[in-house]
C-alpha cells in the first residue's frame, strides 16, 4: 500500500498526542541506562509490564550492573527471576551480561548486528535496546506496535503478515527521538488493546499462549523454584516434594540439568 508523507504524519501527530497525555511511568524509562534496557527488554519478553514493573526493581537492587550480574552464581540469578516464568531468558540475560562484561568491556554494543550474535537476542530485542539505550533509529516490532499498525492501517483485513507492517515502520520512525517514538507507540497499543478486541488477532503470526496449568513449563517452574531454595535436593527428594507425575519431573529434571540450570546430584 503507498501512504502519502501527509498521513504518517497525521497518524504520527495522533499517536504522539495520546502519548503526551497518557504516558506510562516504568522505572526503567525514567533511567534508560543500557543496563536498565537490556534488563527490562528481556524481562519484557513474553510477559505483562505488570508483572514485570516491581520484578525489575527488585532484580536490579540485587544486581545494579552488568559486572555484577555477570560475577553472580546461576542460582542466584534464578532465585531472583522467580515469578517471571520463561526461566531461558534468565540464563540468557546472565549470559548476555558476561558476554559484554568479558568481550566488550563491560560497554553494551550499540549495533544490531553485533546484538544479533548474542545468545537470547533476535532482531526486535537487538533494534529494541539499540534504540532505547542508545536513541538510536532503528525498525523493529513487537505485539503493542504490531496491534498500532494493523487498526490503524489494515482495519479491515486479516492475516496481516509483519513484512506489510515493517516498511510503515520504517516510514514512520521519528529520526530525532526514536526512544519516545517507540514507548508512544507501545503505549498506545496498550490503550487499543482495551478499546478494541486485540487487534494483533489479526496478524498472520498471532499465536494463542498454550495453558500453563499442568503443563512441562509449570513443572519446569516448580522444579527452578525448588532448586533456587536448595540446591542440594536429589531428583527423589523432588519427587516427594512436588505434586506433579513423577515421570514428567524426571523428565523436565533431565531437561534442566542438560540445559544448565540445575546441576544434577
Amino acid at each position: 500500500m503507498n501512504y502519502l508523507p501527509e498521513k504518517i504524519e497525521h497518524f504520527k501527530s495522533m499517536v504522539w498526542e495520546f502519548y503526551n497525555q497518557n504516558k506510562r511511568e516504568f522505572a526503567w524509562r525514567q533511567s534508560p541506562t543500557p543496563y536498565a534496557v537490556v534488563v527490562s527488554e528481556i524481562m519484557l519478553q513474553q510477559t505483562q509490564t505488570a508483572r514485570v514493573k516491581d520484578k525489575f526493581i527488585a532484580f536490579t537492587a540485587v544486581f545494579s550492573t552488568f559486572e555484577e550480574l555477570a560475577a553472580a552464581p546461576t542460582q542466584a540469578v534464578l532465585k531472583e527471576w522467580v515469578g517471571l516464568g520463561y526461566n531461558r531468558r534468565a540464563l540468557a540475560l546472565h549470559g548476555i551480561a558476561q558476554k559484554i562484561v568479558h568481550e566488550y568491556g563491560g560497554v553494551l554494543p550499540d549495533d544490531v548486528e553485533v546484538l544479533k550474535t548474542f545468545k537470547g537476542l533476535g532482531h526486535a530485542t537487538a533494534s529494541s535496546i539499540v534504540a532505547f539505550a542508545y536513541n538510536k533509529p532503528t525498525v523493529f516490532i513487537e505485539t503493542n506496535i504490531r496491534a498500532v499498525f494493523i487498526h490503524t492501517f489494515y482495519p479491515q483485513l486479516d492475516e496481516v503478515h509483519d513484512k506489510e507492517l515493517m516498511p510503515l515502520i520504517d516510514l514512520a520512525v521519528d529520526m530525532d527521538s526514536p526512544r519516545e517514538w517507540y514507548y508512544a507507540l507501545m503505549d498506545y497499543g496498550v490503550h487499543l488493546k482495551k478499546l478494541h478486541k486485540n487487534p494483533s488477532r489479526k496478524s498472520r503470526h498471532y499465536t494463542v499462549q498454550s495453558k500453563f496449568e499442568g503443563s512441562d513449563r509449570q513443572i519446569r517452574g516448580a522444579l527452578v523454584k525448588a532448586f533456587t531454595h536448595d540446591n542440594t535436593l536429589s531428583l527423589t527428594q523432588l519427587k516427594l516434594l512436588l505434586p506433579f507425575d513423577s515421570d514428567r519431573i524426571e523428565q523436565q529434571y533431565n531437561a534442566l540439568v542438560k540445559e544448565g540450570f540445575i546441576s544434577k546430584l
